[in-house]
This record gives structure tokens, sequence and C-alpha cells, in this order.
């Protein structure tokens, strides 16, 4: 049989990967650099091959050491599982969860979700990171966090996903705007042109450009917004229209403006509000019950207003 790496060399490289500076890994690591290099020269012979090249000025990982990483980072996260599937064994829900959340989901569904879970499950901690998609993917993927609030499309590959509830796209735009007054709403290749968008990175982004039928699109006059409160206030300065999602308008993102806001007609665009989580996760419990949830406060909000709502309009406040 042949000779395995151990879960400490697989770490080294990762930090080394991460960090390119032998220093830096080595900290992260809490041990010494004579001790991280002698783990990685031991890693390499059992790997029969180089996975790092480095001088006097310069570290970088070689293409061999790049697959190795990447499986290193599975591996380690998979140990990572099987600890703590030991540790919470008769022990769910208890403990800290951390979730990450999409900047485009986390202020309209956090408020309500977050009070739920600490009456229904008081030995619960959650802590929260608001980020990117593919940033709060990553972590999950290197055991930074337990599970990710997204919304789909995205890609998901190797993750464990529930896909809780759609989310419909409506059009904002000033009162005076004809689309809006329309028997059906739509978004012709007119009012497309005239799309403001999220900045590369958000898949608001993606999802507002499928649900026009573009594959790619510049913002209105080259203009992009950072988070959907500047989208808001830069379609009421009038340079363009948006698209948000349903649960944003429903959560009062017009208020204080003089924005109207209409669904667009059947069948209407969405997107889907996901948890995703490790298929090795040892937090199965959690994740289903957090799910669980999640879902049952979109069911209460939708039967307090109709997703059917023809228009909502928020007047300024004097």
């Amino acid at each position: 049989m042949a000779a395995l790496p151990s879960l400490r060399q697989l770490k080294y490289l990762v930090a080394v990967a991460q960090h390119l500076n032998f220093t830096k890994a080595a900290e992260a690591c809490f041990v010494s650099q004579s001790t991280l290099s002698t783990g990685l020269k031991e890693l390499e012979q059992t790997m029969g091959t180089q996975l790092v090249e480095r001088d006097r000025q310069n570290v970088s990982v070689t293409p061999v050491g790049e697959e190795v990483v990447a499986r290193a980072v599975k591996l380690l996260a998979g140990a990572e599982d099987l600890v703590e599937f030991t540790q919470h064994t008769g022990h769910s829900m208890t403990g800290t969860v951390k979730l990450g959340v999409i900047p485009t989901i986390a202020p309209f569904v956090l408020p309500q979700v977050l009070p739920k879970i600490r009456d229904q499950h008081h030995d619960l901690k959650i802590t929260l990171r608001e980020d990117l998609t593919a940033h709060l993917l990553q972590r999950v993927l290197d055991h930074q966090l337990d599970f990710a609030l997204i919304a789909l499309p995205y890609p998901t590959d190797g993750l464990l996903v529930k896909e809780l509830y759609g989310d419909e796209f409506w059009l904002a735009a000033p009162p005076d705007e004809p689309a809006l007054k329309a028997a059906e709403v739509k978004v012709p290749a007119a009012l497309a042109e005239r799309l403001l968008l999220l900045e590369e990175g958000h898949c608001l982004r993606e999802h507002s450009l499928r649900a026009c039928r573009q594959k790619d699109a510049a913002s209105a006059d080259g203009v992009e917004a950072t988070s959907l409160l500047t989208l808001v206030q830069m379609v009421e300065a009038g340079l363009g229209v948006a698209l948000l999602p349903e649960m944003a308008v429903k959560s009062g993102i017009l208020n204080n403006t003089s924005l109207m806001a209409r669904p667009l007609s059947p069948p209407a665009p969405k997107r889907g509000i996901a948890l995703v989580a490790r298929q090795t996760t040892a937090r199965i419990d959690e994740f289903m019950a957090i799910a669980e949830i999640i879902t049952s406060v979109h069911l209460q909000s939708t039967k307090g207003g109709s997703s059917k709502t023809k228009s909502i309009h928020v007047p300024l406040k004097k």
C-alpha cells in the first residue's frame, strides 16, 4: 500500500498556497517555518512530485500542486466535518452555526428569521457574514462557514443545496413610466437598454439580465450600483429603471421614494432562494431546521400580502 500524506502536511500546503509566503503560512499554522518546510518536503516525497516552487523573492504553486491543493481543501473540510459529527452526536441544535448571506437577501429575510431561530432553538447561536455568492460558497467549502443563503441559478457543484422558494422580479420606475401603465408589465428591448444593474460579482446582475433574456449588457450610461439601495436612488434620479426582487419591494425598499413597482407579467422571471452546505456537513439537523424556519417565514409573509398585488407606490413623506 502506498504511503499516504498526513492531514497536517496537507494543511501546510494549503496555507502556503493561500499566503504564497512561508513565514505567513507558518504563522497561520502555528508552527515554525522550519517545521512547515520539513512537512512540505515530506509531502512532496510522499507524492513523488514538486508541489511548491520558491526562491528568495517568490513562492508559487506548481500546476500539479494547484490540483493537490484543491483536493486537499476538500479532504481537510471532510475531516473537520467528521470531528464535528462525533462532537455533535446527540447534541444537535446547540453551539454556533456560521451562516453566510448575500447582500440582496440579508436585510429582507434575516430580521424575521433570526428571532424565530432564537425562539425555537435557545441553545443555537448564529454568527453572520454578508458577502458575494462566490466568496460565501468558497468559505463554505473551506470550512469557514457552515451554510450560505444564496439565490439561484448559480453554480453549486459539489454542495448540498435545498431550494426554499421563488422570488419574482418587479419593475421599479417613476410613476410616469409607460411600461408600468400597460396591462401587462414586460421588459422589451427598448426598456432593457435603460436597465440599471448592480456591479459585477452580484448574482442579481446576471438574474436581471436573464429576466430580460440578455446574455450581457452594460448598465444604463455605464453606471452600476454597489447595493440595492443605491440602485433605487439611481432610478429615482432618473438614470433608468431596475428589476427588484419581490422580497425587497415588499420589505419597503421604496419607502420615502416617489417610485412605483409592479410584478412582471406571467410567467414572471424569478430567482430561487436556497440554503447550501457541504455535502459532508455534520450539522444536517441545523441545516434542515434553519431551512424550515426561512420557508415558514416566507409562507407567513405571503399570507399577509398576495404576490398577485398589482402595484406598490410609496409617495414621498412630507
